[in-house]
């Protein structure tokens, strides 16, 4: 299951984490990423907290968290190949997993077909 933000952020579960990652969108929008910088492991957030700074060839963006909780692993890959944002946003190009205590809170976010709809 894949859920979406409006900051055009995905979530999708695996077991009890959420991985999180932006969508091909965001990365169309930013143009060539050159930079990744993660955060680190066992650090607590808040929705709404910087996260994950982008440097892209047009800008410099921030990934938020989309909800609370811990962040539990990070995509070490896209420190060495920030590329990966650019070549699998949906994939292999995630940014950090969160062990949150509420899966629930996922329900609020809009699925892929609300999310086209969206970005329209």
């Amino acid at each position: 299951m894949m859920k979406f933000t409006e900051d055009h952020e995905w979530l999708r579960v695996e077991g009890d984490l959420v991985v999180v990652g932006i969508t091909e969108h965001a990365a169309t929008q930013l143009g060539d990423v050159v930079f990744v910088e993660l955060p680190e492991v066992e650090t607590m957030v808040a929705t709404g907290d910087e996260v994950v700074v982008i440097e892209s060839v047009k800008a410099a963006s921030d990934i938020l968290a989309p909800v609370d909780g811990e962040i539990v692993e990070v995509n070490d890959a896209l420190t060495d190949k920030p590329g990966l944002v650019n070549d699998d946003p949906l994939g292999d190009a995630w940014f950090f997993k969160l062990k949150i205590d509420d899966m629930g809170v996922l329900d609020a976010f809009m699925s892929e077909d609300e999310y086209a709809d969206f970005i329209g």
